[in-house]
């Protein structure tokens, strides 16, 4: 991840509105955010699944400071035409952004496994270490959400309804399915209530995109 910070977003798209969102997010939203000071980076994961249309935004920026800046709050403030139309069809939107605790590994890896809320953990570093140990992990990321940021009231943010939020989020990047998964099940204690490695939700990239090339494709 570069930067500092980070913005990750949750949410879900009906069938039938799924070319319209897609759309709208690769060639207006995720250009315009990157146009705002502290914005550094962005990448799109779709969830490995055949019954759910659901999508990962992750925003790396220089630090959580850009969440409470001017430049993002006035753009949040100011929704475009497209955002006003897709904001209110999102469904179980979460949002949440603040710092990056703790990475480590080399390079990004086209799958992850994304667990949020995965709470204090007791030697981070050496969890970070040991899925990093096995086969085919390429990076892993321990991120704390700052609340007071992430609930500033917006324009944009009256349009979608039931916005939640979380307090931690814990990415792991694989080079396959397999490998996270197998990484996964060395550390039980990191899954979701009720959920083996085999059934946590896994995601995709689809779409990347930094600030300088959005610079570029805006001029």
């Amino acid at each position: 991840m570069q930067g500092e910070g980070f913005l990750a977003i949750w949410s879900d798209v009906e069938s039938a509105q799924e070319t319209d969102y897609l759309h709208w997010l690769t060639r207006e939203h995720t250009t315009e955010r990157l146009g705002v000071d502290g914005f550094l980076g962005v990448r799109v994961f779709r969830a490995i699944s055949d019954s759910i249309n659901r999508f990962l935004i992750v925003y790396d920026l220089e630090s959580s400071a850009a969440l409470s800046g001017p430049s993002y709050l006035a753009r949040l403030n100011a929704p475009t035409a497209w955002s006003q139309r897709i904001m209110p069809i999102l469904q179980n939107f979460v949002r949440g952004g603040g710092r990056r605790v703790l990475s480590q590994g080399i390079g990004r890896g086209s799958y992850i496994a994304a667990l949020p809320s995965a709470g204090d953990l007791p030697d981070a570093a050496a969890i970070l270490a040991g899925l990093l140990a096995q086969d085919r992990i390429a990076q892993a990321h321990l991120l704390e959400t700052d609340q007071e940021k992430t609930a500033i009231q917006t324009s944009e943010k009256s349009l979608r309804p039931k916005d939640r939020s979380f307090d931690s989020l814990l990415l792991v990047e694989g080079l396959d399915q397999r490998a996270l998964r197998r990484a996964l099940a060395a550390y039980p204690a990191l899954l979701p209530a009720g959920l083996t490695a085999d059934h946590v939700p896994l995601y995709a990239q689809i779409f990347a995109l930094d600030r300088r090339a959005a610079m570029v494709g805006a001029g």
